[in-house]
């Protein structure tokens, strides 16, 4: 199998076999050390302020989306959201759920949020912002710095969903006032799914231990007093915390984030020149280095990802429900080499000759 989706994604080898092994018990200093570790790594691949803290949840973004939302807001706020996809839409679901107010800024389809559309939203009392940096459904990258800059000079609490960019796209939590942080495991980091980190800043971890929250699970209070002994409040998944600190540590070792974002923008420019030939549209204007959103011209996308998977051995990401048939992702994040993207291209000019394109 050869896999260009978005999450999970190809891991290398070392993190294979990690994953083969029995899983060591975890309440010991050995593990609590490899945690503080990980915690190090992620805050300074994030680029976090000083004093930041990361918690480690056993679950899916999702799962940290919520998290988040429910310890650092409540129903005294308000939220703008960036509402552009399914993904941001869960935003907007959650805010419903734990009954945050909240409203919307919808972008033109295939464009990043602007200046001027935000600029309705100066001075309107919103204490907070919410995006979902890459709508990974659509493969828009919002533009950061204009975001940041928003929340900058309306004071806002600004949270940002990083789970497919992260890694893939320049981001500097410090230098753009980012209070929260949210990535998962099956996405760059190239780990299996299970695990999602939450990077706070000081101020988001003020705000946390300010907060009641009702739940057990979910509330971080407890999840940051065990981090400062390098444990988590329930047991996690502890294999998948062994390969993401194997795999932190190699991105540090082969040249740190910077160099881990060249080779996916190196890995997606390769891609994208070498699909000019074939009958696709790349239909976002905005574009992550983390996947390349096609809308087929003569096909049904959805076949496409079926006879590839089917005839090829190779998975892209499908889209659903109205997008189903219109468009398809191709990710470039993972352990994915130059020579799997002339693997791909082989396939799609093999369907073309097949008038299957």
């Amino acid at each position: 199998m050869l896999n260009f989706t978005v999450g999970p994604v190809m891991s290398s080898k070392e993190i294979l076999e990690i994953g083969g092994q029995q899983i060591p018990y975890f309440r010991t200093s050995e593990f609590s050390e490899i945690m503080f570790e990980n915690e190090k790594l992620m805050s300074k691949f994030a680029k976090a302020p000083t004093d930041s803290r990361t918690v480690f949840i056993t679950g899916s973004g999702t799962a940290a989306m919520e998290a988040a939302l429910m310890n650092v807001f409540d129903g005294h706020d308000k939220v703008l959201i960036v509402d552009g996809g399914s993904f941001g839409h869960r935003f907007v679901q959650l805010c419903e759920i734990h009954h945050i107010p909240y409203e919307t800024v919808i972008p033109k389809e295939g464009y990043s949020v602007t200046e001027e559309q935000l600029s309705n939203f100066d001075n309107k009392g919103f204490t907070g912002f919410l995006v979902n940096l890459d709508e990974t459904s659509k493969g828009v990258l919002y533009d950061i710095d204009v975001i940041s800059a928003f929340c900058k000079r309306n004071n806002l609490f600004l949270v940002v969903d990083s789970i497919s960019s992260f890694l893939c796209d320049e981001f500097d939590m410090d230098k753009l006032n980012v209070q929260v942080m949210i990535t998962g495991s099956q996405k760059a980091l190239a780990c299996p799914p299970g695990v999602s980190m939450i990077v706070l800043s000081p101020k988001a971890v003020e705000r946390v231990y300010s907060k009641e929250v009702e739940s057990m699970y979910f509330g971080l209070k407890s999840a940051l007093k065990n981090g400062e002994r390098g444990q988590t409040p329930f047991t996690p998944a502890v294999g998948i915390l062994l390969q993401i600190n194997a795999r932190l540590k190699q991105i540090e070792s082969e040249g740190g984030v910077e160099a881990e974002i060249a080779h996916t923008a190196e890995i997606a420019g390769d891609f994208r020149r070498k699909i000019r030939h074939l009958p696709f549209e790349i239909v976002s204007k905005s574009l992550s280095n983390a996947v390349t959103p096609l809308h087929p011209l003569n096909v049904s996308a959805y076949d496409i990802f079926t006879c590839l998977k089917d005839e090829y051995g190779i998975w892209v990401c499908p889209n659903g429900g109205e997008m189903a048939d219109r468009i398809f992702r191709v990710g470039h994040i993972g352990c994915l080499t130059i020579e799997d993207n002339d693997r791909l291209i082989g396939a799609f000019e093999d369907m073309q000759k097949r008038n299957l394109l």
